[in-house]
C-alpha cells in the first residue's frame, strides 16, 4: 500500500476519515493536525492509519465470540452489522442497557474480553461498565470525544457513513488476514459498498431517517371515482339559510327572540 498505509491515502481522504468537528477536547489534541478556516479540526492521517492498524492487531488476539461491538448510531450500526457478519464478533446496536456488563442477575448479562465502541460519547455507559469490569476497550474517537476508560484510541471521523464503512472494511480485512481466513488481500471479497449499507436522509442535527418519500402519481393513473360531498351539519345548514334570508326576516327573528328573553324570569 502507498506509504505503508493500510489503504491508499486518496481513499482515506475521499471517505473523510480525517475530518473532525469544530470542537477539540484536550484528550484529542495530540491527534489533530491543524484547524481549517471554517473551524473544523483536521486529524493527522498518519496517526489515524497507525492507530487503526494497531487496533486490528489488538482485536485479533481474541476469539470472535469474546469481542463485542457497541454501535448506537445508524451509520455505525450498518457498518458494524456487516463487520459482525464477516468476522463473527458480537454486536449490540441502539441504546446500551445499563448493567449488561455488570449485573449478573440480568438475562442479557455478558462478559466480553474485548469491547469496541464507535462513539464514546453516545456509548458512555458501555465504556464506564467496561472500565469497571477491566474489559480491554477500543474506541473510535472524533475531536469532540473524551478518552476516559479507553485502552486504545483510534482518531477518526466517527459520524460519517463512508468514514465508518472504510474503518470497518479495513478492520474486517486485517482480521481475516490475522486469523488466517485469507492469505492475501486479493482474496478478501467484501466490498466497501457493503459496509456503507442503505442510504439514509440525515438532518443538520444528525437525526437519520430511511423512510421513502411519496412519489407523484403517474400520468396514466385511472381517475378516482366521484364521491358525493358529506352532508352538512344542522348548524352549518342553518347558518347558510340565515345568510341567504332577506334582511327583514332576520330582523323579525331577532325581535321575536328578544321578546322571549324579556319574559324569562331572572336567575340569581
Amino acid at each position: 500500500m502507498e506509504q505503508g498505509m493500510l489503504v491508499k491515502q486518496e481513499e482515506y481522504l475521499e471517505a473523510g476519515i480525517h475530518i473532525g468537528t469544530k470542537i477539540q477536547m484536550i484528550d484529542m489534541k495530540k491527534f489533530v493536525y491543524r484547524a481549517r478556516k471554517d473551524g473544523l479540526f483536521v486529524l493527522d492521517l498518519k496517526k489515524v492509519d497507525e492507530r487503526l492498524r494497531m487496533a486490528a492487531k489488538m482485536i485479533a488476539r481474541y476469539k470472535p465470540e469474546e469481542i463485542y461491538i457497541v454501535a448506537s448510531r445508524t451509520y455505525s450500526g450498518n457498518a458494524a452489522a456487516v463487520f459482525a457478519s464477516a468476522t463473527g464478533v458480537k454486536l449490540i446496536t441502539g441504546r446500551f442497557v445499563p448493567g449488561m456488563f455488570t449485573n449478573v442477575n440480568r438475562g442479557d448479562f455478558v462478559e466480553p474480553k474485548m469491547l469496541f465502541v464507535c462513539d464514546p460519547k453516545g456509548e458512555r455507559q458501555a465504556v464506564i461498565e467496561s472500565g469497571k469490569m477491566g474489559i480491554a476497550t477500543i474506541g473510535l474517537c472524533d475531536t469532540d470525544n473524551y478518552t476516559s476508560y479507553l485502552d486504545w484510541v483510534v482518531p477518526c471521523n466517527n459520524k460519517g457513513r463512508r468514514s465508518l464503512a472504510l474503518i470497518f472494511w479495513v478492520l474486517a480485512r486485517e482480521l481475516a488476514m490475522a486469523w488466517g481466513t485469507i492469505t492475501d488481500y486479493s482474496q478478501f471479497v467484501r466490498t466497501k459498498e457493503e459496509f456503507e449499507g442503505q442510504s439514509a436522509v440525515v438532518d443538520e442535527e444528525g437525526a437519520e431517517s430511511s423512510e421513502p418519500q411519496a412519489s407523484a402519481p403517474a400520468a396514466d393513473d385511472k381517475p378516482k371515482p366521484h364521491r358525493p360531498k358529506p352532508k352538512e351539519k344542522p348548524s352549518e345548514a342553518v347558518a347558510k339559510k340565515e345568510e341567504a334570508a332577506p334582511a327583514e326576516k332576520k330582523e323579525e327573528a331577532h325581535a321575536k327572540h328578544e321578546k322571549k328573553e324579556e319574559k324569562l324570569p331572572a336567575v340569581y
